[in-house]
């Protein structure tokens, strides 16, 4: 698959929240650059939607084919990769009805993910608090990042977020939900 391209890479095609992903916030060879953006084809050569988006003229998302949602919508896999495969029926739904309102709420995770790496990474959170961008409600993120705000500022970093992984914790317990992903 050479010269895949799309305007929008921080969200795939497929519904997956690129912007959200730790490849995507990665720095050297191991970094994603999101769906269609340049060096993509380098990076998932064999990427089924890409490939299946190919075929089809002017669908920059799954949710404006014809034949969405398709098989691979009804047969959400079991298992994610580098960021959770959960939400992204919900996703491409949501963005179909509302796709300013969309892209208005993945800034506003991008930029609660940016504050979570930046002031409360020990350097072992970035995987769960991409994850957590992903799949908490908004709310539920916004008022997390309001609570590690109140964390008192002399504390190391190793502290900070322990304490933030506390609110999670917690915030998995209120939810009924785990905020890991699913490996075979």
């Amino acid at each position: 698959m050479t010269g895949f391209a799309r305007k929008n890479p921080r969200f795939a095609l497929c519904g997956l929240n690129c912007c959200l992903c730790p490849r995507y916030r990665a720095d050297g060879a191991s970094r994603c650059p999101g769906c269609g953006g340049p060096g993509f084809s380098d990076a998932h050569p064999t990427c089924a939607v890409a490939t299946c988006n190919q075929k089809r003229d002017g669908v920059e998302f799954c949710f404006q084919c014809g034949s969405y949602p398709c098989r691979k919508y009804d047969e959400q896999g079991a298992y994610d990769s580098f960021i959770s495969y959960r939400r992204v029926r919900r996703n491409l739904d949501r963005a179909a009805v509302a796709p300013e309102a969309y892209e208005a709420e993945l800034s506003r995770r991008g930029e609660a993910l940016d504050e979570l790496l930046r002031d409360y990474n020990d350097g072992r959170s970035k995987n769960l608090y991409c994850i957590v961008a992903n799949d908490s409600p908004l709310d539920d993120l916004e008022a997390l990042l309001e609570s590690a705000r109140n964390i008192p500022r002399g504390l190391d970093r190793k502290e900070m977020a322990r304490r933030v992984r506390s609110e999670i914790e917690a915030l998995e317990l209120r939810l009924g939900f785990e905020f890991r992903l699913r490996r075979p």
